[in-house]
């Protein structure tokens, strides 16, 4: 059942394109003619030569049609297969733009669904397994579902001894492309597994080298590699093993229906001398253009059954529900701190987690502290705060007005979101520090974010300044760099909310200090969440919110959790281990 619907899709796609199947339907009809016309002109120029005798002008016309002829049937050939090139590139364009799209429905839950290697190898392998599909078998579908007929039905005119012949052989070569297709089909499925398991191992072997180096796993995982793409090489063989079988059948078939029906001509030309040299011939070169039709069919018949997989892979990613976070149409007003209130909110990845029945009221310029331990929902919460994650029950109200009455672009013109790792873009310093806003700021405002940020002095200590060019990821930057520039972007930016996911994590405390210091600057202007896990960070914070197990155990300041909350009260003693200083 799977089959047929993987099938039906790729073919309910094909015919969306009706300019395309009008011409392919155009264009076979007059192919057909063509190779009608070429055989009528071709007989007529071998029996004006050998049989009557005629001189070269009584045989001109037929010669000039039959170059007619000629002309016509490649250049119909030509256009068929153009158009089935062009229906390809322009379906996998669709296909590209709906997978990257159901990616960018939900990017956080979709990351953590598979490896990037899948993904990958979905947008790019999985999409170009189609081509065959819309290339070559709907062309040849659409031939096949035409000229046989046309042919058919010329040599019925001439002899319909033979005509009955062919009906009776011809249906041998779609019933044996039915029982081939089988098999092949699941070699297909076992060869898109094959190569869909080795992009998303060797990605991640790629993007973990340098680890696997460190830890002498390096040849280790040169050997996974080598058995992953043994396997995948074996698929491959496998299916083109498929391929050829069926290929040379398919030519046996042929071979012998020709034999018969050209025996049957022969006695009835030679011996029963029943039938005459033009319809003899004619019929002799119409019979192996009708079977090369047929066998042209089963070929492209089994390059779709390849398809047919990768369009099921394709299906499986369109067909999951992902909620989209909603969005309105009211506009926010420019710099005026919102009060946050968030009620009942909860959310869940499946069954693997869940963040429940969350709710806290959150002033203008409040400073609130969410701490617990690693995995209770922390930067979950975050996320569905920002507005990266959709809601599953409760809601988020901004001045008392539903979060997905927000307009989506008025609501991230006000926030700024700083998280452990940010990405800086392959370019400038001045070019990652100015995507913070809308426009083109003037290096003035940019200067003068950078010096609030901490970072000024470093910029201009380097060679070309703020021209300095990073790498994808900001490659050439240290982490606490890197932190800086992003604190640099929220302050060109002016947020009323700001969100800070452990921004101090993993950094020296010259650094940290630093980013202490421009995160109580952007306070003074702004509602500051921050993700904490050392005291001094926390402690002056207005609220402190502790989660467990995706539960709100406790909200309070800093004294009042100190002073009833066992939980945190166990906390206190380790700030002189320095895991919560």
């Amino acid at each position: 059942m799977e089959r047929k619907s993987g099938m039906k899709d790729l073919k309910q796609l094909a015919f969306e394109q009706k300019s395309a199947i009008s011409l392919l339907i155009v264009m076979s009809a007059l192919r057909g003619a063509a190779m009608i016309g070429q055989a009528v002109f071709f007989v007529l120029v071998v029996d004006g030569v050998f049989i009557k005798n005629s001189s070269f002008e009584e045989i001109t016309p037929f010669l000039i049609g039959l170059l007619l002829a000629i002309i016509i049937r490649s250049g119909t050939g030509y256009l068929i297969g153009r158009t089935g090139v062009d229906m390809a590139a322009s379906i996998k364009k669709q296909l590209r733009l709906r997978l990257i799209q159901s990616f960018k429905e939900d990017p956080l839950l979709s990351s953590t669904e598979s490896h990037s290697g899948q993904k990958v190898s979905l947008l790019m392998d999985a999409v170009d397994e189609t081509d065959g599909f819309f290339s070559k078998y709907i062309p040849q579908l659409i031939q096949s579902y035409i000229i046989p007929i046309m042919l058919l039905a010329a040599i019925f005119s001439q002899n319909w001894t033979t005509g009955l012949i062919i009906l009776v052989t011809a249906p041998f070569i779609p019933v044996f492309m039915a029982i081939v297709g089988k098999r092949t089909k699941e070699k297909a499925d076992e060869k898109m597994v094959q190569l869909n398991r080795f992009s998303g191992t060797f990605l991640d072997i790629l993007q973990g080298l340098t680890t696997l180096r460190l830890f002498g796993q390096g040849e280790k995982q040169k050997e996974k590699i080598k058995e992953s793409s043994k396997n995948f090489r074996d698929s491959t063989m496998d299916v083109l093993k498929s391929a050829f079988m069926s290929s040379l059948t398919l030519e046996y078939i042929s071979m012998l229906s020709i034999g018969i029906i050209a025996l049957e001509v022969g006695l009835r030309l030679v011996v029963f001398d029943n039938l005459t040299f033009f319809s003899a011939f004619f019929i002799m070169i119409l019979v192996p253009d009708f079977f090369t039709m047929l066998k042209d069919f089963g070929s492209a018949f089994h390059t779709a059954r390849g398809s047919v997989s990768a369009s099921q892979m394709m299906n499986e990613e369109f067909s999951k529900e992902r909620k989209q976070v909603e969005w309105g149409d009211i506009e926010l007003p420019d710099g005026k701190v919102p009060q946050l209130d968030i009620g009942h909110l909860s959310f869940s990845y499946g069954q693997q987690f869940e963040l429940a029945d969350v709710s806290l009221a959150i002033k203008p310029y409040s400073k609130i502290a969410v701490i617990g331990k690693s995995g209770s929902g922390k930067t979950t919460l975050m996320n569905l705060i920002a507005g990266l994650l959709p809601i599953d029950d409760g809601d988020i109200l901004i001045d008392g007005k539903p979060r997905k009455e927000i307009d989506e672009s008025s609501w991230f013109k006000q926030l700024s979101y700083i998280s452990q790792s940010p990405y800086l873009f392959a370019g400038t310093i001045r070019e990652n520090i100015a995507i913070g806003v809308n426009g083109n700021p003037s290096a003035k405002e940019i200067d003068e974010a950078a010096r609030k940020a901490g970072i000024h002095e470093l910029v201009e200590s380097l060679p070309e300044g703020y021209h300095t060019r990073v790498g994808e990821g900001g490659r050439g930057l240290s982490g606490g760099e890197k932190q800086r520039i992003a604190l640099a972007r929220a302050f060109l930016k002016k947020p009323t909310i700001i969100l800070f996911d452990e921004p101090t994590t993993g950094l020296d405390l010259q650094t940290e200090r630093i980013l202490q210091q421009s995160i109580a600057e952007l306070s003074r202007n702004a509602t500051v969440i921050t993700v904490a896990h050392r005291l001094h960070t926390i402690r002056d914070s207005d609220q402190i919110v502790y989660l467990d197990n995706g539960r709100v155990a406790a909200v309070g300041p800093h004294e009042e959790l100190a002073a009833n909350f066992t939980p945190y009260q166990n906390l206190l003693p380790l700030q002189t281990g320095g895991a919560m200083r």
